[in-house]
C-alpha cells in the first residue's frame, strides 16, 4: 500500500492534494464505496466510504472533489494485475480522470 500525501495516479485516475474544493460545486450522496473511476472491464477504481468523507462534482465530469477527515484507501476492484492500493491523507484532493488526445478530439483515457 502506498501512503499518498500530495499526488499519485492509480490507473486512469489522478488523486491530487489541494488546499480547498472550490465554491460552485455540488456535494453527492454516497454510501458504501465511492466508485471514482469506472472501467470498461467492470475493474472499477473506488474508495470505502469513511466518516466525514465528502464528495463534490461540478459541470466537468472528469473532475470531482472529495474531503477527508482522516485516512481513506483508493482500492482498484480486480483480482489480478491490479493496481496498488492508496491511502490518501486526510484534507482536500481534487480527482481527475486523465485524458488524451487523439485525431478526433480529447477522450478520456481507458484503464
Amino acid at each position: 500500500m502506498k501512503i499518498v500525501n500530495r499526488m499519485a495516479a492509480q490507473g486512469d485516475v489522478l488523486f491530487v492534494r489541494i488546499d480547498e474544493v472550490p465554491a460552485g460545486l455540488t456535494e453527492t450522496k454516497i454510501a458504501g464505496r465511492l466508485v471514482v473511476a469506472h472501467s470498461e472491464t467492470g475493474h472499477h477504481h473506488y474508495l470505502e466510504v469513511v466518516p466525514g468523507m465528502k464528495h463534490y462534482v461540478g459541470a466537468d465530469s472528469t473532475i470531482a472533489y472529495l474531503t477527508l477527515e482522516g485516512e481513506a484507501d483508493v482500492v482498484h476492484a480486480r483480482p489480478h494485475d491490479t493496481h496498488e492500493t492508496l491511502r490518501l491523507a486526510p484534507g482536500s484532493w481534487q480527482v481527475r480522470r486523465q485524458r488524451e488526445y487523439t485525431p478526433e478530439g480529447w477522450r478520456r483515457v481507458e484503464d
